[in-house]
């Protein structure tokens, strides 16, 4: 079978008739671009005839469905039968749903159908669209699908009396005169471009035609075995036609394999084709006079000799079907060809479809051109697309070229040519013409007219989508405050107020507000800005009002609403809105915002009146801030300047504030509000999901001990956090407690600030003053941590694998979010001012750190651009903070508020959720030193993780970074265990088992840290090792060494340095190997490699063994193999493994496919490249010879290895898009194995 392959269905030369736009052809862009308009497709093709739709690479099925519909016997045949619905469903019929399309195909005004109908009745889904495929191969699996449809009916018969055709299948001694034979049946006659080994195309169809009937001689190794003769024997193998069918099908096989390239490839050869095609030169007339012929239906009788002559009979009684060419007389067991006397005119075929491919092997587009036999004109069938052609666009489809012939035929050649032709005989007595509308039987007049009232309701259904306004409508639900979106689909000739009707219960508004509080009014969502009301316009058609009826809208529409007592306000085009947040400096909060309307025309002074009178405050001694983007803050404080000329545009924020303070005499960005501003635009709302064990837990291990101190100081500190009847403190009690103490902390630094003296925060944390163990840093680690971490729940291994990163390994997500600072409301909160409650929504109840220093102000004041913390770029850590994570210079106190959240999903038991408000200028180690109240344990000995999308955690450990890169909501989980200290690493310990089926086991998460030796690292390991993987190792029996993947390297010796001898990095991994004696490796000058012999003569693998080289000598090397092996030195051959550890190869491979004793003298060079530990090297004994093994212990072996090479996942192989086989399913289920192929 040729296939034209997967490839796109937009590949080609040229066409024939009006070319299809240029990149469009047969790919959805016909239906997708932006110069092709949907109603092109509405209206008939000035030809009459009607396109198909290209669902997305149906190219192939488009050509062959135009084929098939302007074959009058084929039409008129497949009108004749009537579908029974009681059967079966019409949805999964294919008849049904051919005669469906013929009908359109023949009655319809558009300009082209869709063929969904028909591929969903031959159980195809969506994806089958994107399926290239062969039309040849589509046509065969049709008919048979048809031929199983239509069993039991007066079509039963009808493909094989329209397109099969018989052929004698032969084979004669040369030496008797013997010719064994069978008769087979075609439905196409395949013809070769260009014979095997070849450089020579065939010129015409005729020439194929004679080269596909000309018998070829068995001589040689090839000879034949002859029945009567009863020896091998030349002889003359060899095809005669017997008949010819009434619809001819010839197929040009123009995709073939090179073999020399290994790629498949497109024979572009020029092969010449004639209208009309006499046949009859191909029957045989001549009686070939043979004593005997014996027939067989065994397709191997040919080469066996086996025939029988009951075989014989029966094939020819059954052959008694022959018309034009041929008659068989039933009274003999001989053949008796056709008469002399046969008519010269009687096999004249006519040419009335070509099917033209247009592309390369790789892929390409199916088009057909069609001649009419009610006109005699020929068409082009192109998709959608269908045009009038002439006979010299039919011969461009020849192939070749007329130029300087090059090489066409390589796998990226793209060219057009003929694929497949049809031919009908020239019968007049058979030649059928089309039925006409008014000779339909009964049913398919039925059928006609249902087909015409849908075409007619979609047409209608058509005009009221040519006239529908569709925009998007917007409405903040009057009680939830939460922005609603849809979209409004009116009529353009609608009025307002029916389209206030149709929003008001798209809404669902009804139990909510009366009708008469609704109105609509012209909006812009990404500017939040409303930009007119439609006062006295309630009776305008909404066509008028929106422009007109448009595929897009530069506006949307807001169903605005109102309370019973409230009065719209009226929107005039030119205003610009301003949402206007309230502070009130003494309770340091900022009100939710209510919208006024201004004019940029208007000057500040006018401005403030009006704020004046819609927030009733005094304008003399009103101060107006302008946010213009993220943290840029203007105090408008010249009276005469326009709004236009402060930075207005349409949609504004500002902050007013109208105390008389002292406030007032101050510089701007040494102000209270600016301060007040300043936080609040920074502060972010983020969700912390505490660990499971409750604060306090670990206080009697480590968490709590003071440096130095004794264990009453622990149980001193453990008294602190518990409750009045020793139970340990709630999140909500510390939460209390701590912000009283914050408050009274933020008003004494806030004083300290003010008067100058700064010196003492330099050199205290911010809650020094809390009663809590917050102030005692366990700098000299005086409870060793590995206690804590053995404590620790550990974590599934894969979750480490695939959670735990840096946040540093994230792209360095550190791009500063600009984040609304309106925290305490959604973002689509903001009323307007009929419905403002001008309520003052605190940002905080005392538990804030808002005091800035003066050198912050000082920056400020000059314009700088501020740094508040250096990154440290090559550590995990940073150096300004000690090794308890303390700052040793902070000295800004950032905004931190945070209150326990009941959060919707299920955590889990003894999990508790935190919200908290947080300047996100504030630093980890800072942010990690807030929430120790809440977590229980000290800030050295928690970690941070920040939840991505679909749950993925990345650690976050730069403590001296600062929270800019998280935004609003974002998730933060904390997990117990102690935080990496500067110049520390963790690492991912993992057990190599080189001869267990999975090499690769998790072991635990530890820390190393920079200047310590392996031996340290293996010491602080063993007790880890026992406690929590129950493995009871002494030091000199296990061994650590570098992972690459899943491959084992370097040997790391003890003597070795972290960030000396060997670089380490965050999330770093490490082998642990167990040793069976003592360690062999002790100098980096050796080198370790995995050896496994190969036993042939066993068909298996023996266990790894490490070989321990003192060079990279193969000599070397084939002497310790000798060794451990007992093989003689001369007789080891060896190879080097391929893949990923441990390389694994099928026992039925390796002896073959692994390059064995390359002729090198050393390991280091090409084609082994050994340089470094691990590498896997297979041997064996040349002199064992490869057992043999029977059919059965094959495959039983093939099948053993195939589930051992899947379970172990390393046979990784790349293969190309697996090309689908084309099947039509006759119950219209893919899972079932009722196919057609």
């Amino acid at each position: 079978m040729e296939d034209s392959s997967t490839g796109d269905d937009s590949v080609h030369d040229k066409f024939i008739g009006p070319l299809p736009r240029e990149g469009s052809v047969g790919s959805t862009s016909d239906y997708v671009s932006q110069s092709y308009s949907y109603s092109s497709i509405l209206n008939k093709s000035e030809t009459g005839y009607v396109g198909l739709v290209n669902q997305a690479m149906t190219c192939y099925l488009n050509s062959l469905l135009q084929t098939l519909f302007m074959t009058p016997e084929f039409r008129n045949a497949l009108y004749k039968w009537e579908f029974e619905e009681s059967e079966e469903d019409p949805v999964m019929s294919i008849p049904y749903q051919l005669q469906r399309l013929f009908v359109l195909l023949q009655t319809s005004k558009k300009r082209a159908i869709e063929t969904t109908d028909v591929t969903r009745s031959f159980g195809w889904d969506s994806s089958e669209a994107w399926q290239q495929h062969d039309v040849q191969e589509l046509c065969r699996v049709m008919f048979d699908a048809l031929e199983q449809k239509w069993k039991q009916t007066e079509q039963a018969d009808l493909i094989n009396e329209l397109y099969q055709g018989k052929l004698k299948d032969y084979v004669r001694c040369l030496e008797c005169g013997y010719e064994g034979w069978r008769i087979d049946t075609y439905l196409d006659i395949p013809l070769v471009i260009r014979p095997y080994g070849s450089s020579q195309a065939f010129a015409s169809v005729e020439e194929a035609l004679h080269a596909f009937i000309q018998p070829e001689i068995l001589d040689g190794p090839n000879q034949y075995f002859c029945e009567r003769c009863k020896k091998k024997c030349d002889a003359r193998k060899g095809l005669r036609f017997l008949h010819f069918p009434y619809l001819l099908t010839l197929q040009l096989k123009r995709f073939d394999f090179d073999y020399t390239t290994m790629h498949r490839i497109k024979l572009n050869d020029r092969m010449t084709f004639p209208e009309e095609l006499d046949m009859s030169t191909f029957i045989d007339v001549e009686d070939e006079k043979s004593p005997q012929t014996e027939s067989c239906t065994d397709s191997g009788a040919e080469n066996e000799g086996s025939c029988h002559s009951d075989q014989m009979s029966n094939d020819f009684s059954n052959d008694d079907g022959v018309d034009e060419g041929i008659c068989l007389e039933n009274n003999s067991g001989t053949e008796k060809i056709s008469k002399p006397g046969l008519e010269k005119n009687s096999l004249i075929y006519e040419l009335f479809s070509v099917m033209v491919h247009s592309g390369s092997a790789a892929g390409g587009h199916y088009y057909a051109c069609i001649k009419s036999f009610s006109d005699e004109q020929w068409y082009s069938f192109n998709d959608q697309h269908v045009s009038r052609i002439t006979q010299e666009d039919i011969k461009k489809t020849h192939g070749g070229s007329s130029g300087s012939r090059g090489y066409y035929s390589s796998a990226f050649a793209s060219s057009t040519n003929a694929y497949m032709l049809i031919y009908r005989l020239k019968d007049p007595a058979r030649n059928a013409k089309f039925l006409e509308v008014d000779e339909y039987p009964e049913h398919i007049k039925n059928l006609v007219q249902r087909e015409r009232e849908l075409e007619e309701q979609e047409k209608r259904q058509r005009e009221i989508e040519r006239n529908t306004c569709k925009i998007k409508l917007f409405c903040l639900h009057p009680v939830k405050q939460i922005m609603m979106e849809n979209k409004l689909e009116v009529h353009k000739d609608k009025t307002l107020k029916e389209a206030v009707e149709m929003a008001y219960k798209m809404m669902d508004l009804e139990e909510v507000i009366p009708m008469d509080c609704c109105r609509l009014v012209k909006y812009d969502e990404f500017h939040d800005y409303l930009e007119r009301s439609y006062e006295g316009e309630e009776d305008t058609p909404m066509g008028l009002l929106l422009g007109g009826v448009k595929s897009t809208y530069m506006f949307d529409l807001l169903l605005e609403t109102r309370r019973p007592d409230q009065v719209f306000q009226s929107y005039k085009p030119g205003e610009v809105m301003v949402k206007v947040h309230v502070v009130d400096l003494k309770a340091e909060s900022v009100a939710a915002p209510i919208t006024v309307r201004a004019y940029l025309n208007q000057t500040v002074t006018e401005f403030k009146q009006l704020i004046s009178k819609a927030i009733h405050l005094p304008a003399e001694t009103m101060r107006i801030v302008l946010e213009r983007c993220y943290n840029d803050l203007r105090l408008l404080t010249v009276p005469s300047k326009t709004l236009k000329a402060e930075g207005f545009f349409r949609s504004n924020k500002v902050f007013v504030e109208s105390s008389e303070t002292v406030d007032h005499q101050m510089a701007f960005t040494d102000s209270h509000l600016w301060k007040l501003l300043d936080r609040h635009a920074n502060t972010i709302r983020l969700f912390v999901l505490l660990p499971e064990q409750s604060p306090g837990s670990y206080s009697k291990r480590t968490a709590y001990q003071k440096a130095g101190g004794d264990s009453g100081n622990v149980d001193d500190d453990c008294e602190r956090v518990k409750g009045p009847a020793g139970s340990l403190k709630s999140v909500e009690a510390i939460l209390e407690e701590s912000t009283e103490k914050l408050k009274s902390l933020s008003l004494q630094q806030q004083q300290e600030g003010d008067n100058g003296d700064s010196s003492k925060s330099t050199e205290t944390s911010d809650f020094e003053n809390i009663e809590s163990p917050l102030n005692e840093r366990d700098s000299s680690a005086s409870v060793d941590n590995r206690e804590l971490e053995q404590h620790i729940p550990t974590s599934d291994p894969e979750n480490f694998q695939s959670e735990e990163r840096s946040d540093s390994d994230v792209n360095n997500d550190r791009s500063t979010s600009s984040v609304d600072s309106d925290i305490l409301s959604s973002s689509h909160s903001s009323d307007t001012l009929c419905n403002a409650d001008n309520a003052q929504i605190p940002l905080a109840n005392g538990l804030d750190s808002h005091s800035i220093t003066s050198s912050r102000r000082t920056k400020a004041n000059e314009g700088k651009k501020e740094t508040w913390d250096t990154a440290e770029e090559d550590s995990g850590t940073d150096s300004e903070y000690d090794e308890s994570g303390k700052s040793r210079g902070e000295i800004q106190y950032m905004y931190f508020k945070a209150e326990p959240y009941a959060a919707d999903e299920g955590s889990g038991e003894g999990h508790k959720w935190l919200m908290v408000h947080v300047d996100k200028r504030i630093t980890l180690a800072a942010f990690k030193q807030h929430l120790e109240p809440f977590v229980g344990v000290l800030s050295s000995h928690f970690k941070v993780f920040r939840v991505y999308a679909s749950n993925q955690e990345f650690e976050s450990v730069r403590l001296n970074e600062t929270l800019s890169s998280f935004s609003d909501d974002n998730k933060i989980t904390i997990r117990l265990g102690r935080a990496l200290k500067k110049g520390e690493y963790r690492v991912k310990v993992y057990q190599l088992l080189v001869n267990e089926q999975e090499p690769c086991k998790f072991l635990l998460d530890a820390v190393f840290a920079k200047g310590m030796t392996v031996r340290q690292s293996k010491e602080e390991l063993i007790p880890q090792l026992r406690e929590q993987c129950g493995l009871e190792l002494s030091i000199d029996r296990f061994r650590l060494r570098k992972k690459t993947w899943k491959n084992p390297g370097t040997v790391f010796l003890d003597y070795h340095i972290y960030e000396e001898d060997i670089n380490i990095s965050s999330n770093w991994e490490v082998f642990l190997e167990v040793l069976d004696g003592v360690e062999k490796m002790k100098s980096m000058s050796q080198l370790a490699v995995l050896s496994r012999r190969w036993r042939p003569s066993e068909m298996k693998l023996d266990p790894f063994q490490e070989v321990v080289l003192e060079s990279s000598s193969v000599d070397e090397l084939r002497e310790k193999l000798c060794e451990i092996s007992g093989i003689p030195l001369e007789d080891i051959e060896f190879a080097k493994g391929r893949g990923t550890f441990p390389c694994d190869i099928s026992v039925l491979d390796i002896h073959q496919d692994l390059d064995w004793n390359p002729k090198v003298s050393t390991l280091n060079v090409w084609p082994l490249y050994i340089c470094d530990d691990g590498a896997v090297i297979f041997y064996r004994d040349k002199t064992e010879e490869l057992m043999e093994l029977t059919d059965e212990q094959r495959n039983e072996l093939m099948k053993k290895e195939s589930s051992r090479l899947q379970k172990t996942g390393h046979r990784v192989t790349y293969s190309p898009r697996k090309e689908k086989a084309l099947k039509i399913y006759l119950d219209g289920a893919p899972n079932k194995d009722l196919t057609q192929d």
